[in-house]
Formats: C-alpha cells, structure tokens, sequence
C-alpha cells in the first residue's frame, strides 16, 4: 500500500494538518487567504477489476460457511412463518368462496395468496430480529487505509461541501486523520453547477484536516456504479476500505471507525450495510418518512439482519466495503438490449453484494449504529421520480435472479425487490376483481341448477364473517409491527427524545391514518410506472430532489386528475350499485379523492413546522442534533455565504477564486483530440473574442465546460479585457 504523497494546502508532513476551526479561521472570503497549491488528486494506485460473467464460475473468495443457528431460525420465522400464513389465508379463502369457485373467483383466490403472503412476511420479518446475533467493535490494533467516497451529480455545492467538511473534522477528533481520505467522485456536466462544486471543494480543501481529492469524469458511462468503478480501477489500489456516501448522507467518525473495526478483525467481511436514520426533513411528507424511520426501522432493520445473516444487501450508500474484494467481484457488465431492461444497471448495489456473496464474502447489515444519516424526498411527487429508477431497476433483477453462483437469500432479496414494486398492481387487480366479483352478483341471474336433470338446487356460498376475519388479520399484520415498535420505544429512552410516551403514540396514529391515505396514490403511481417499464420507457438519470418546494396547484391538479377521477367514478358506481362496500372501500377511496390536498399539503413545511410545534413527527436526531449533522448545517451556511454569486465571468475577475479551480485541474488534460474538440473550439473562440463578455457568449455549454476544467483556456480567458 502507497503512503501519501502530498496533501491539501501544499503542507509538509512535519506542518500541522488540522489548524483549529473557529469563526476566526478566514471564511470571509478575503483574497490574502493561502491558497492549496496541492494536486486535486493522489497519484494513481491502479486495481484491476475485472467485468463479471454472471454465467461464468464466480471469483474464489474466503470459503463460505454455513449460517449459525440464530439465523437458520430467523430464516424459518421470517419465511416459513410467511408462508404458514399465505397457506392459511389461502385456505380461509377457498372456504369463504365454498367448493365450487368461478373463474373470478380463482383469480382473485390467487391475487389476495400474494397479498397476503406479502403483508404477513412484513409481519414475520420483524418478528426474526428475536433471533439477531449481538455485535461489537472490537478494540485491536487497525492500521487500514479509508477512502470516504462521495459520488455528485448536480448536487447543491455548499451542502456537499458543509457535508464532508463536518466529517472531516469528526474524523480527526476520533484519530483517524491519518488513515482517512476524502475523495468527491463528481459525474456532473452542467457548467454553472460544475463551476460550483468545484468552488465548494475548492474551500472544503482548504480547511479539511484529512485530505480532500476531486475527480471529475468526462463520460458519465455506468452512471453511479462507473463513477465507484473508475476511482477503485485508479486509486484502488492505495486504499484497503472504502465508505461509500450519498450527497445527503453522512456517517459519524465514531460509526466509520467500528465499522473498519469490524471489518479489519474479519478478514472475510467484504460489505457492512447501516441502516441510516433519515433527518432533515421540513414538509409533513418528510417528517412522515423520517419518523417511520427512526421509529420502525431499527425492529425491522433487525429483523432483516437475523435472516440475512452473511447473505445481506447493500443499499448503495452509508456502508463500508473490502476494496480489494470490491475490485475482484463487482465489475458491472452492461446487459445486453436497450433500456429499460438492458444498458446499465440501476440498482447495481443489490447486485455488488449478491456477486460479493456468491465469491464467498461475507455482506452484513449491522443494525446497531446509530451515527447513520440521510435525506429523505421532500414531497410526495419527488419520492414518485426517485422510486421511477429504483422501479426500473428492481424489475431489471428478473433477468438476474438465476444467474450462476448466487445464494439463495441474495435471490430472496432480488425477488423482495421486485415485488415492492409489483404488489401495487397486484393490489390494485385484486380490488378491480372484487369490484367485478361484486358487478356480476348484482347485474347476473343466480342459476342454481346450473346441470341438467338437477333434483336439488346449488346455493351460492359467500361466508362474510371469515372474510371479515381475514380482512382483520391482514390489518393485524400491517399494524401490529408498528405497535410493537411503539411499546419497544417507550421502554428505551427513544420515546422521551421522541416527545413522550403520549406524542409518540399520536404520532404514531396520525402517521398511520397520513400513510393510508397516500397509499392508494402510490399504489397507481407505482402501477403506472410498472406499465411505463414493460412498454419500455427508461426512466434516463436525473439529479435527484434533496430539497424541494410546495408544487403549484397546475401541477397537482395535473398529476392527480386521474386519481380523483377514479376514485369519484367508483364511488358514484358503488352508491348506486352496492353501498355496503363503501365501507371496505371508503380509505382507498378517500385516499384518491383527497389525494391534490394531500400531495399539495404534506408537501407544505408551513404544516411540517405547525407538526413540529405540535410534538407530532419529532425524531432524536430532531431535538438533540448529533453533532456531525449541526457542524454541516453550519458549514453549508457558510461555504454558501462564500460561493461566487454570478456565473462563469467571475473566472476573469477574481484571481484568488481562479488560483483555487486551478489547483483542482490536472496539469496535462489526457486524452486523444477526438475528446477535446470541445477546448479545441472553446480555445478558437477565446482567441477571437475581443472581452470576457464576448467570450462567454460565444461559447456553447459544452465548451463553458471545457473552459472550467482546462488550465489553458481558463488563463487565456482571464487575460481578454473585462
């Protein structure tokens, strides 16, 4: 493993890395600041990592071992006790229908199995967390080298930068200074938000106690899993961990540092998921997700850990990874054919970890740390394009799921996957069913001699109070968990940094009665885009919504019509046709008739303040911020206060910003002329243009790009007349 060759701010090893942070530290953006002279990026350290056949023989890994008995048993709970009860409500249907079932009737048979095997796993899958194994950081010598990647794409600049700023700090305090980069992975293209960034880092650099190196690729091949791929396949080689973040996310040195921990004292761990806690959010739809989070999701983050055991997934964010094991077992081929089944893989993280299960690496979710943090969409629009991609990209999986060398539980999380999205469908074809079910006893002519020569009449067989039992049954399971979440928070500190005992259990209900109301929404958003996919529409990549703002009525009138539309249609079809259904119906139906207020007023932080003020929705994380996350706020306030408030034209005015982008360019662009007819024109055009002004007009966005990543031309620029 190379050692470091150089660091930010051109400081010998024998200088100081870390001057003391404080208001006094120069961020008034006074042109006498020292100004980095260091690379923007270490010497390379290449790794080989190979392209994977996925019908090859896998990659030789540390031997695999049998599960322990803790997780044999999670997995019997978690997946025979689904089972029991599909089976069950299987069986309660077929009696609730009698004998003689119509062809409706059959179907319907099977779409509520499917359901209910479903809501039930929900319910058994918490339940095997009673069998999670205990974990601890151990306290041994660990000397690993750790990369903390950050891949951008059009991010907000000062948030990023106030972001990895606050760890760095957090990773000097905790002592791992020495061993820890930082590294922004940027895939970004659009000038003004690259011009940015690269001013944003250019600061972060300048205070960062550890190191801080940028690359920007030129082509956005593999999107995400390339933008990792590239820096393991360049600097691979220099690091032995790597933790991979999101824009908007964060783990707390303390967390980083038991992670590496765990992972140095087992040599066969190649990937540690977290479960991150969701922070941040201002509107009602955010707090909703957050709460749900933090309050459900360490039962069932637990219950996902005991099943998985050594088979886990990887969320593609906030976990630590083997480099070496990485760059042996997940170089991601494209898959043959267009979009949106074929070309890059979206959800490449569940198909690292399956391909580093099937070497013989371990893949855990460590369900104990807490200093996990992320984002969550604002509104609930935003979350609609988010799950667009992941849509697309679970459905991409069916053509995964047989593929040589994989274990079973990693195609139990592919198929998981899959049917998140598919259960919207199915639920949406077994209410249209039922409806029919309903249209056909009420417009047919009951025929109870339906064969010839018939001595005693066929009664119709509907048993109503089983189906009212089943129906309890299935609520039972979706809600059941969450109570139980509720009652294990009151018995920890969780429910008093929550509000109490009274506003935890409020919150609770409010969260329940919000999430049934958005649930028939996104039931026919999600079946929309299962039906976009299979006619094949490819989401493409757009940057993603961190922080947005309350949509204007034109907006949600236009994306909600056709659920208000249905949701009157039916109703208006049942009070004439059957009225007693009105009261199966009436949440589905009030979810899709109330659904422009909903979208518009969940996305609204004037009611998530009004929330707040109430105790309703309030997290740990909300009313004692963890530290890392207070710092960044701070940060990003200040790094924003800092950035260049007009565009590229400041580049001729502002030599001290001009010497900081300079020192994160190479000093040779690479690459044949067929790559750079862009500077090449940028350059022709600099060259006849008689002032900046004029310069900036003539150049096309592609060419501003070439201009903010070539010292040359940047140069030639700031020497035409202002």
């Amino acid at each position: 493993m190379s050692a470091p060759t150089s660091q930010p701010g051109g400081l010998s090893p024998s200088e100081p890395r870390f001057p003391p942070l404080s208001a006094e530290d120069g961020w008034d953006g006074a042109d006498g600041r020292r100004i980095p002279p260091g690379p923007a990026a270490p010497p390379e350290a290449p790794l080989d990592m190979p392209e994977q056949d996925f019908r090859a023989r896998p990659p030789l890994g540390p031997d695999s071992r049998w599960p322990g008995l803790g997780t044999i048993a999670a997995r019997l709970t978690a997946f025979g006790g689904a089972a029991a009860i599909g089976w069950l409500g299987w069986r309660q249907m077929v009696l609730t229908f009698g004998a003689n079932t119509t062809l409706l009737q059959s179907v319907l048979l099977v779409l509520f199995a499917l359901t209910f095997t479903w809501v039930g796993f929900s319910f058994t899958s918490m339940i095997s967390g009673l069998f999670a194994r205990r974990l601890r950081s151990p306290d041994g010598p660990n000397q690993a080298r750790i990369a903390v990647v950050m891949p951008v794409y059009h991010e907000r600049a000062a948030a990023t930068a106030g972001l990895l700023a606050a760890l760095a700090r957090d990773l000097h305090r905790q002592g791992l200074g020495e061993r820890a980069e930082i590294f922004v992975l940027s895939d970004s293209y659009e000038p003004r938000a690259v011009f940015n960034e690269m001013a944003a880092i250019s600061r972060l650099r300048d205070i960062s106690p550890v190191p801080v190196w940028y690359r920007r690729r030129n082509s956005n091949k593999g999107r995400k899993a390339g933008n990792v791929g590239d820096f393991v396949r360049r600097w691979g080689g220099r690091y032995d961990q790597m933790v991979v973040l999101d824009a908007d996310s964060v783990l707390g040195a303390a967390t980083i540092k038991a992670l590496s921990a765990r992972m140095a004292a087992d040599p066969a761990v190649g990937l540690i998921q977290t479960m991150p806690m969701l922070v941040g959010g201002q509107t009602i739809f955010a707090r909703l997700t957050q709460f749900a989070g933090r309050i459900y999701g360490p039962a069932v983050a637990r219950g996902v850990a005991a099943w998985s055991g050594d088979s886990g997934n990887f969320w593609g964010h906030n976990a630590i990874i083997r480099v070496s094991a990485f760059a042996q077992c997940c170089g991601l081929p494209e898959l043959p054919g267009k979009p949106p089944f074929g070309g890059t893989i979206l959800s490449h993280d569940f198909v690292e970890a399956a391909l580093l299960r099937r070497a013989g690496w371990k893949v855990r979710l460590d369900h104990d740390l807490r200093q996990s943090f992320e984002g969550c969409p604002p509104t609930l629009l935003d979350m609609a394009v988010r799950e667009r991609r992941w849509a697309q990209g679970n459905l991409q999986h069916a053509r995964l799921i047989f593929s040589r060398g994989f274990a079973w539980i990693s195609r139990a999380h592919f198929v998981i996957g899959i049917l998140g999205f598919l259960m919207s469908p199915i639920w949406l074809m077994m209410i249209l069913v039922g409806l029919a079910l309903s249209a056909n006893v009420l417009l047919s002519r009951p025929d109870y001699f339906p064969q010839t020569y018939q001595l005693f009449p066929t009664w119709p067989v509907f048993d109503p109070v089983r189906m009212l039992w089943l129906f309890v049954a299935a609520m039972a399971f979706l809600l059941v968990p969450k109570f139980i979440a509720v009652l294990r928070a009151w018995l920890r500190p969780l429910a008093k940094d929550s509000g109490g005992n009274v506003r935890l259990l409020a919150s609770a209900v409010f969260e329940i009665v919000l999430s049934a109301l958005i649930a028939p929404v996104q039931m026919l958003i999600q079946t929309r885009q299962i039906i976009e996919i299979l006619r094949g529409r490819d989401s493409g990549w757009e940057a993603q919504v961190r922080a947005g703002q309350v949509p204007p009525w034109g907006v949600i009138l236009r994306r909600h019509a056709i659920h208000v539309a249905a949701g009157l249609a039916t109703l208006v079809v049942l009070a004439f046709l059957a009225p007693w259904q009105l009261v199966w119906l009436s949440p589905i139906l009030a979810g899709l008739i109330l659904s422009p207020l909903t979208s518009r007023w969940s996305a609204s932080p004037v009611f998530g303040r009004w929330a707040r003020r109430q105790g309703l929705l309030v997290t740990p994380e909300e009313r004692h911020p963890p530290e890392v996350l207070a710092a960044a706020n701070a940060l990003d306030f200040r790094i924003a206060g800092n950035l260049p408030r007009l565009g590229l034209e400041v580049l001729g005015r502002d030599a001290a910003l001009r010497a900081r982008l300079l020192a994160l360019l190479p000093e040779n662009p690479r690459g044949p002329a067929e790559e750079r007819l862009d500077a090449i024109s940028a350059e022709a055009k600099i060259g006849h243009a008689v002032s900046q002004e004029q310069a900036l007009r003539f150049l096309g966005p592609a060419e501003q790009l070439a201009l903010i990543e070539n010292r040359a031309l940047i140069e030639a620029f700031a020497k035409l007349p202002q």
